[in-house]
């Protein structure tokens, strides 16, 4: 509707007939003559007067009024008396030229508008002064030449701030000097991201997609995500400003682009006029501080030049543009604003969290947030002297906790050997945690030893038989892998009750997914029954399981980004490969299924395609084969340090290292009443140290 409401304001408030223009140029003319016969306070503000409404006359989408060679003479000498310099010939080849002083055409070849050198005014070039028309007024034209303000005009065309004395003589509206500052503020913005860009060994996300014909998630799909929930109809068709490529102007110039096919924050667009060439489609991301909603150049002062391969395809680009842009859809006005507010985090550097242990997964320990990107957090161990002891995990993890938490529901915790403090170290506030699920645990509810099937956060890629081993409060259950426990229990690990990582007995049969029987059950095929049997237990109820299965939108097949749950400062090109119900199998590119993991669909430790590239974070791009058929030796040693923390015979040796006594470590809290829930609606997934 706002696009719609923009076009009427173009067609209603534009006449750019050659009579309406003839008429205009004429009337202005006879203006310029007549001043020898008036005051010159009176010149100036007639000057003034038609100026102004010569701006009023300029398009609405912020172009120039027209795109012709712009061939006939502006080079003539001027008069001595007027100390002007000679303007040098344009080149034939530009369709429009943008401002100090240089020359606009209209489609009929005739003269169009020009702007004043010295105060950067835009009128009718016929209405200048002099016979080169660089300036609107005598006064101008003898102030330019005047050495004291020299420095205030180079400052200008160099686009920095205005001095205090260029001030004085500066026509030009406040709005404009304020576009021209800003856009300034943006160039130095742009080149400290350039250098501050993150290195991605030459994987692109838009060749990758195209030479394979992917498709990607949507970003809808991930609510943690910036813009996860406030995306909104972005879609393709839709119509952009985005900087023209295609052009050789020395000064940066927009045009509009649509969107012709998207994948996460990435968008593939093509700019208008190229119909179903796509010689000059490229990618961006979406969110980019570069990408506009239509009608932000005619906002900001900013000019819509058409490519030049296409330059020369219509004469009239104005009626083309209105013909275009009717009836579409544009990205909503405040979308950057959004996007801004959207990747602001509320949790800081140096807050305190309760965080799982990850070298034994039944206790938490303290550690302190020591930097955010894009909600991800860096944590480093409390005890850790060197700061090189860190965690990686998402701000909405079920793995992170108020201080207090372990005390609260009775779960097991390391003292820190600091006895207090550091400082500057402070709580978070436990209202920044996301919260569980409330249950009901008065009625039938969770037992010691009820037997179930569940995720092994040691080796995300199988589904075990499991064994409740310790209810807590507030929901929580300390879970073990069954075959694979230690004496002490070391290795329970804790789930919440309505967590997606935990299933009834019979899930996986039911849903065809290879269950893993206990390390030394030999009667296999393993079948629950005889199981129960012989271990004399009984199956968790499966009205006590979470049955929610939200309208997540993944398919089968769709690209995304994906934390490397075993190494999780990794976030590595993915896919998902099947989907049972909300559990999603997430396979990484390059490598073999056994690396697989199973992730719920609201895990905050999948992003769309483009998050790392729009928050800044390290994308590790897919394994070729080559690579790893003809490994280096150092990338032996890494895949070797991956595969101890997947497979299962592997993870022996690490419980192994985990059988050590904890005593005089850990504290065993009574159950307690919390004051605050953390989230468990997602996995709990540990990195775990070969």
């Amino acid at each position: 509707m706002e696009l719609l409401l923009f076009l009427l304001t173009l067609t209603t408030s534009l006449d750019t007939s050659p009579n309406t223009l003839s008429t205009l140029r004429l009337g202005t003319v006879r203006g310029v003559r007549s001043l020898q016969r008036v005051p010159r306070w009176k010149r100036e503000r007639r000057t003034e007067h038609s100026s102004r409404s010569e701006r009023k006359r300029r398009d609405s989408f912020g172009m120039f009024d027209g795109y012709d060679s712009c061939s006939e003479d502006t080079s003539s000498s001027s008069s001595s008396e007027e100390s002007e310099e000679e303007v040098a010939p344009l080149p034939s080849n530009l369709p429009i030229i943008k401002n100090n002083g240089q020359v606009y055409t209209y489609p009929d070849g005739k003269s169009g508008m020009a702007t004043c050198e010295m105060c950067g005014m835009v009128g009718v070039r016929d209405a200048f002064y002099s016979k080169t028309k660089r300036f609107c007024s005598v006064s101008c034209s003898r102030s330019y030449s005047s050495n004291s303000k020299k420095a205030s005009i180079l400052a200008r065309l160099q686009g920095k701030p205005p001095t205090k004395k260029a001030k004085v003589l500066q026509k030009q509206p406040l709005v404009a000097k304020l576009a021209a500052y800003a856009q300034y503020q943006a160039t130095l913005q742009n080149q400290a991201k350039t250098k501050a860009a993150v290195s991605m060994e030459g994987f692109s996300w838009g060749n990758y997609i195209n030479s394979n014909s992917f498709i990607a998630a949507p970003v809808t799909c991930f609510k943690h995500a910036p813009m996860g929930t406030c995306w909104g109809d972005i879609s393709e068709n839709v119509r952009v400003e985005v900087p023209n490529t295609d052009c050789s102007l020395p000064t940066k110039v927009f045009w509009i682009a649509g969107i012709v096919k998207l994948a996460g924050y990435n968008a593939l667009l093509r700019y208008e006029g190229f119909e179903n060439d796509s010689g000059l489609d490229f990618w961006c991301n979406i969110c980019g501080s570069d990408i506009h909603p239509v009608g932000w150049c005619a906002a900001s002062g900013k000019p819509l030049v058409p490519p030049r391969t296409i330059q020369h395809k219509y004469t009239n680009w104005k009626a083309f543009l209105v013909k275009r842009l009717t009836g579409a859809k544009t990205l909503p006005p405040d979308f950057s604003q959004k996007v801004s507010e959207s990747m602001q985090y509320p949790f800081k550097p140096c807050m305190r969290v309760e965080v799982v242990d990850k070298r034994h997964l039944c206790r938490t320990r303290v550690a302190v947030v020591e930097s955010v990107i894009g909600g991800r957090l860096r944590l480093v161990y409390e005890e850790s002297e060197d700061r090189t002891d860190d965690f990686w995990c998402h701000m909405h993890s079920p793995l992170i906790h108020h201080i207090g938490w372990s005390r609260s529901i009775g779960h097991r915790f390391k003292r820190s050997d600091i006895t207090k403090k550091q400082d500057g170290h402070f709580d978070t506030p436990p209202h920044l945690f996301a919260k569980v699920k409330e249950v009901d645990q008065s009625g039938e509810w969770f037992k010691e030893g009820m037997k179930l099937e569940a995720i092994d956060p040691l080796n995300l890629s199988t589904i075990c038989v499991a064994t409740i081993r310790k209810v807590l409060a507030d929901g929580f259950l300390m879970i073990g892998i069954d075959g694979s426990e230690a004496a002490d229990g070391s290795d329970w690990f804790c789930y919440h009750a309505t967590s997606p990582s935990i299933f009834p007995v019979g899930f996986c049969e039911i849903n065809m997914i290879e269950l893993t029987p206990p390390r030394g059950y030999t009667k296999l095929p393993f079948k629950w029954f005889d199981y129960l049997r012989e271990t004399g237990s009984i199956a968790a109820p499966v009205k006590l399981f979470n049955k929610d299965v939200p309208n997540h939108g993944f398919r089968v097949g769709m690209k995304l980004e994906a934390v490397d749950l075993m190494e999780p400062r990794l976030i590595c090109v993915a896919t998902v490969t099947r989907i049972i119900h909300r559990l999603l199998r997430i396979h990484f590119d390059g490598w073999e299924e056994e690396y697989d993991q199973w992730v719920d669909c609201e895990s905050p430790d999948l992003y769309p395609v483009g998050w790392c590239q729009l928050t800044g974070y390290q994308l590790q791009p897919p394994a070729s084969q080559s690579s790893r058929e003809n490994q280096s030796a150092s990338s032996k040693q890494k895949k070797k340090a991956k595969s101890q923390q997947y497979k299962g015979h592997k993870k022996m040796t690490t419980l192994q290292l985990k059988e050590e006594l904890l005593d005089g470590e850990d504290y065993n809290f009574l159950q307690g009443a919390s004051d605050q829930e953390s989230n468990g609606s997602a996995n709990f997934y540990i990195k775990q140290e070969p």
